[in-house]
């Protein structure tokens, strides 16, 4: 994305975007429902969710081990898939739809889903789980360099190749984050860094400069400065493109029978 030199921002290491210009995209671009849904739960998630996101699989249960205590059990694995489905880690990790904790729980063979309220009687235990899925499932931090750099490179890119609306190219940010594994930065940051990089690439499209229109080769003229006969004689006749193909009398007197020479010789192009 070239040099930082000038007028220029580093968003994070790695990456470096043209400032703002004074008229931008306002930072609500974003709607209620993309706000809502930003990194948090919006309402239940469907079954086809459910089943995707926070069905436990094998390499789930072996992270679980035997972990004392069913609340803590409960809680671990809540971490596990929320961060899978919102992208972030929670504040309050029990703070989701009762149909999640349930099912969780009926995977586990828990019989009270409602010990999770004792996950968090030690605050350290969440703490220390969000690390421990962090790694063992390749979460990283969104400031991370190498993150920076092919975030970056991504978002510059589907700015400068596609024409669409800021919204649009948040949720294209949102989906990348989630693919890679990326946990979400907050809103604020995304929707200024999408601002960002769309002003860059409007920018670098103001500053190309505009591609010339090859010029046609010249036509031929016949009528050149200093031969004989009135230049009102040639109009009509730039399709010839031999002038000995011209109509008697087209040239001038000069080059007529009249004129005592022949048309090759009225241009100085030899004799007969």
């Amino acid at each position: 994305m070239g040099g930082c030199e000038g007028k220029s921002v580093r968003p994070w290491p790695g990456v470096c975007l043209l400032r703002l210009r004074s008229v931008v995209v306002p930072l609500d671009f974003l709607t209620d429902g993309q706000v809502a849904a930003y990194g948090r739960f919006d309402g239940v998630p469907s079954r086809a969710d459910l089943e995707r996101f926070f069905f436990l699989d094998d390499a789930d249960r072996d992270l679980i081990g035997d972990r004392r205590g069913d609340h803590n059990r409960l809680g671990f694995v809540l971490q596990a898939t929320t961060v899978r489905y919102v992208g972030v880690f929670l504040e309050d990790p029990v703070d989701v739809p009762w149909q999640v904790v349930e099912y969780l729980a009926a995977q586990l063979g828990i019989e009270d889903p409602s010990c999770a309220k004792r996950y968090t009687d030690r605050p350290k235990t969440a703490y220390e789980h969000a690390w421990e899925i962090r790694v063992a499932y390749g979460f990283r931090a969104f400031e991370d360099a190498l993150v920076g750099e092919d975030f970056g490179r991504f978002l510059d890119g589907r700015a400068w190749t596609h024409a669409e609306g800021p919204a649009a190219l948040f949720e294209q940010a949102v989906g990348w984050l989630r693919r890679h594994r990326v946990l979400l930065p907050g809103v604020t940051v995304l929707t200024r860094l999408v601002n960002a990089v769309r002003d860059a690439a409007a920018d670098r499209m103001h500053a190309r400069p505009t591609p010339r229109t090859p010029r046609a080769p010249a036509a031929r003229q016949l009528n050149h400065p200093g031969f004989a006969g009135d230049s009102a004689s040639w109009e009509g006749w730039g399709h010839v493109e031999k002038i000995w193909e011209l109509p008697e009398g087209a040239a001038g007197p000069c080059c007529t029978d009249g004129g005592g020479g022949s048309v090759g010789a009225c241009f100085g192009m030899g004799g007969h």
